[in-house]
């Protein structure tokens, strides 16, 4: 969010929503599939199945919003309160299933990591730190590295600031599949993804309304789409228990093989 923000408060709007979608498609493409051919996962939680075709709506919602080439205030604020009712669904859900699958995840996330408020509190504020400090550099770097290689903010915040913000997701993935908290790690990949799409691009939205490139339209965000709709494919196949295993986590990573090549062939 921190570079979006940046990048959008410096009038770099290829590089603010590149960032966003492009991080979309390197968490299922990039992450899920790396993570799947190391450990498998299991989808077992009603609240990420449930998530799953949401995103799909929300995605479709995106698309039609920025249809018209602009992401105006009013589109910003449409996708913040769609953000804000979503978050007030997800308590209620987290509350309601308190024998869901994902519920057990994160108790034995949060077990594992248990720490002192106090020194929690410092690791915060020092992480946050970091956070606006290095997301700034990011920033600049990549703007940097776009002027002379002659390339566009757009592509620059598809592949190398997306990948680079997206690190965090693939840790998370990888650390709860291969504890076997399957629901917990592709949970982390609905949920950024949905933040993406939402908040992001809504408080870039806000902080500067821009022009779209059309290429976000007809390219990446319909690229984001196939990936999503076969992740639904996955959760809800015939068997009852949704399962991505090596050779779909496969088949992920050499899609978004496919579609760096794409943006790299386009240069």
């Amino acid at each position: 969010m921190m570079v979006s923000a940046f990048a959008a408060s410096e009038g770099n709007s290829g590089l603010a929503l590149g960032n966003a979608y492009g991080s979309n498609i390197a968490n299922i493409g990039l992450i899920l599939g790396v993570t799947a051919m190391i450990c498998p996962i299991a989808a077992q939680s009603i609240v990420v199945k449930k998530g799953v075709p949401i995103l799909i709506g929300i995605m479709g919602l995106s698309a039609l919003l920025l249809a018209d080439g602009q992401l105006s205030y009013i589109d910003a604020l449409i996708l913040l309160s769609v953000f804000a009712v979503l978050m007030g669904w997800s308590i209620y859900e987290g509350m309601r299933k308190r024998d869901d699958p994902l519920g057990h995840d994160v108790q034995e996330a949060l077990h594992d990591h248990c720490k002192q408020f106090t020194k929690a509190l410092v690791w915060v504020v020092v992480g946050l730190v970091l956070l606006i400090v290095s997301s700034r550099l990011l920033v600049w770097g990549a703007v940097e590295i776009a002027s002379g290689l002659g390339v566009s903010d757009l592509v620059i915040g598809l592949t190398i600031v997306a990948v680079g913000t997206s690190l965090p997701e693939f840790a998370a993935s990888l650390s709860a599949a291969r504890k076997g908290q399957s629901d917990l790690a592709l949970g982390n990949i609905l949920g950024s993804n949905l933040f993406n799409t939402l908040a992001v691009v809504g408080i870039a939205g806000v902080i500067s309304p821009t022009s779209v490139p059309p290429e976000i339209l007809h390219r990446d965000m319909a690229v984001l789409g196939l990936l999503t709709v076969g992740l639904l494919v996955v959760c809800f196949n015939v068997k009852g228990t949704g399962i991505i295993n090596r050779y779909e986590g496969t088949l992920l990573l050499v899609s978004y093989v496919g579609y760096t090549a794409w943006l790299v062939s386009g240069l």
